[in-house]
């Protein structure tokens, strides 16, 4: 048989695979109303952002934009081009139900110090700012719309694709359960997942992070110049709120740590921008509302005992061109970064390995 004979029989086939899917922390999945519902485009959106970097990894990490693109329309399915291509990974839940968290039922995680504020501010609110707003009648922290998904609810995901793509996919399954969060503010810890299930052994897609910014899109994790992975874990702890109340703590100190010396309307970005923007009362006006998401992510986890631990992991690439990105500033920002979460609480956030 040729090897295109071959590949073609490969398409033809199909492959299933079944996880218990479970969200650690709340999730905020929007529905048409905006209230917390199981829906499988999330998930969808989720294995397609996971196999980009399972592809990255699988091809190099090639810089080949176009052929990334051609690839993931073809697996995933894209109208955008008039080509009508439909996708050929399937997936399901098992249940497309609102989320158990009521907005009565929203409990409050406790305060922490913000220097720049002056006062102590709600470490939910900090980290979900937009899914959770202040009520000015209960004076309290609230989620914004009528329900979200709780933290211990699980779903039953089926997918089936071609045997050809069985090995990105299932790359990006193991990603997803190491790194993957999904819902508003899901970078900040929220929405984080874990699947249970047949799921491959692997290491992490490492790459020098100064190397990694040679794009503008997510395609590895980031290791230093000594080869160690640029992923903290801090815990065990028992309870999610008390964990995602330390992550608030950790947030704050690593980007106040860059004061600033401008007021709204910046003329030119200062360091603590190029960690994310708009900044509330510190945006650059070249920039207006250009939204540059943070590279460095949040996650929870369950280790094998049940306990949980915080993960945090940084996925460098360069800001968009318009931007207009001063690399080397850049690398003194993130340098920073890394240095402070490797001296925070003397010790208490420890590298890991990549596995």
């Amino acid at each position: 048989m040729t090897a295109q004979a071959m590949t073609k029989s490969l398409q033809g086939r199909m492959e299933t695979r079944q996880f218990t899917i479970r969200f650690v922390t709340p999730a905020f999945l929007g529905n048409a109303e905006q209230d917390g519902q199981w829906r499988a485009p999330p998930f969808k959106h989720l294995l397609r952002e996971w196999w980009r970097v399972a592809w990255a990894e699988a091809n190099g990490f090639s810089n080949d934009y176009r052929s990334l693109r051609e690839q993931e329309g073809a697996l995933f399915g894209t109208a955008a081009d008039g080509s009508g291509n439909r996708s050929r990974v399937r997936l399901r839940l098992d249940k497309w139900s609102t989320g158990k968290l009521r907005r009565s039922e929203w409990n409050e995680i406790g305060k922490v110090s913000h220097p720049e504020v002056g006062r102590s501010v709600g470490a939910d609110l900090y980290l979900g700012f937009g899914p959770l707003t202040y009520d000015r009648q209960s004076r309290r922290t609230a989620l914004k719309t009528n329900a979200a998904i709780q933290a211990g609810e699980q779903a039953t995901l089926r997918l089936a694709f071609p045997t050809a793509d069985a090995v990105l996919l299932d790359r990006a399954l193991f990603l997803i359960d190491a790194f993957g969060t999904l819902g508003g503010r899901s970078r900040n810890g929220w929405g984080s997942v874990s699947l249970a299930g047949d799921l491959p052994d692997g290491k992490y897609p490492l790459r020098d992070w100064r190397e990694c910014l040679d794009r503008d899109w997510p395609h590895a994790i980031g290791k230093d110049g000594k080869g160690v992975p640029l992923i903290w874990r801090i815990g065990p702890f028992d309870d999610w709120w008390r964990l995602m109340r330390q992550l608030a703590e950790i947030k704050i100190g690593l980007r106040t740590q860059f004061a600033f010396r401008s007021g709204k309307k910046a003329s030119r970005p200062e360091s603590r921008h190029w960690l994310s923007h708009p900044v509330t009362h510190h945006n650059v006006e070249p920039w207006k509302q250009g939204r540059l998401p943070n590279s460095l992510r949040f996650k929870v986890v369950r280790d094998a005992n049940g306990r949980l631990h915080g993960r945090i992991f940084h996925v460098p690439c360069l800001p968009p061109g318009q931007f207009e990105p001063d690399r080397q500033a850049i690398e003194r920002v993130w340098q920073q970064v890394h240095d402070y979460l490797d001296g925070y609480l003397d010790g208490r956030l420890r590298r890991e390995e990549g596995v």
